[in-house]
């Protein structure tokens, strides 16, 4: 099983000046992952939250792809739709120059209410953005020479997308779904499958088997590290430790929630699913999340192992270097081939 990071840099929230060594102090969480034998790190991408997320994932890709060697840089993900084509296409693609060819560009069409909102944008505009934004992606990357694109949302004119990306055709594209529809799409799409942070290990299989046989339907390989999943994690040593930690989980579940949805209710389309109750919201950390001692963190991901999963990505929403050394030394040996 190979890991990964998943999430991003934050800086100060509140009335508070916002504090730029904190995104410092991210940079160095994930150069000491790479030296620990963490081969990825995907970052989100969200916008006017109050939480001081650093929203610019192409441009911290950028520093940080002069900081490690080897790492795999992605996107968990790019929100295609308030984003203008060609200029993503070319920051995408110096990204994947400046790396060395180590470019992931997982892509999204948003669901969070309150980001539709704060861009003036409608949601129920949001899947013929994405689909627009992405054929244009798509074709810059592949074809040679000029070339001129008239769409609903954008028009260009005999163009040509420079730089090329170093990785060829072009870096791998991840989107992350859910139903099997959805996942049977993304597998004729030609696109890697990220699995989102829910689900326990006999699910999380089931959604492996359904793109692992699309694939193949293909006439494809079938590559079990196309498949990223995600999943919370928190070392925690004692009983007291634990709870807390379920508790901090369930409190950023119900803040994702509260920016989900418009102050009316649900968002439209369908967009948002919410995660329920306390209670449900509870048990959600309990057969989902990775929490509890290095131990008992080995026998949940062995769960995962057995039911297919080789490529797992971790949210430490603290970004505690502790317990990345933890993880590195006392959990990741047992993974190992």
């Amino acid at each position: 099983m190979r890991f990964g990071l998943f999430g991003g840099a934050r800086t100060s929230m509140g009335e508070q000046p916002s504090d730029s060594q904190q995104i410092y102090e991210f940079i160095d969480y994930v150069t000491e992952a790479e030296a620990l034998g963490f081969e990825s790190v995907f970052l989100v991408e969200h916008h006017f939250t109050g939480f001081g997320q650093v929203s610019a994932s192409l441009n911290l890709l950028s520093y940080l792809a002069a900081r490690t060697t080897r790492m795999r840089l992605g996107t968990a993900v790019t929100v295609l739709p308030w984003h203008n084509p060609a200029l993503l296409a070319e920051q995408a693609a110096t990204v994947d120059v400046l790396s060395g060819g180590r470019l992931d560009l997982g892509v999204g069409r948003g669901y969070r209410y309150g980001e539709f909102h704060g861009f003036c944008m409608r949601m129920e505009e949001a899947e013929a953005r994405y689909q627009e934004c992405l054929a244009f992606i798509r074709k810059a990357w592949t074809t040679p020479g000029r070339f001129s694109h008239y769409g609903t949302y954008w028009h260009y004119e005999d163009v040509v997308i420079e730089p090329a990306p170093l990785q060829r055709p072009h870096p791998p594209l991840w989107i992350g779904a859910n139903s099997a529809a959805s996942i049977v799409k993304t597998a004729h799409d030609g696109m890697n499958l990220l699995i989102a942070q829910h689900g326990t290990p006999a699910q999380v299989g089931e959604k492996i088997a359904i793109y692992r046989g699309a694939v193949e339907a293909r006439g494809r390989r079938f590559d079990p590290f196309s498949i990223g999943v995600t999943r919370a994690l928190h070392v925690a040593h004692t009983a007291a430790e634990r709870d807390r930690q379920h508790d901090l989980r369930i409190r950023f579940l119900r803040n994702v929630q509260e920016l989900s949805v418009p102050p009316s209710g649900p968002a439209a389309g369908g967009f948002y699913q919410g995660h329920g109750d306390a209670a449900d919201m509870r048990r959600q950390t309990e057969t989902d999340a990775l929490i509890g001692t290095p131990d008992e963190i080995v026998h949940r991901l062995k769960e995962y192992e057995a039911a297919g999963v080789r490529h797992m990505l971790l949210i430490d929403v603290g970004g505690s270097r502790d317990a990345l050394r933890i993880f590195g030394r006392e959990v990741m040996p047992e993974f190992r081939a």
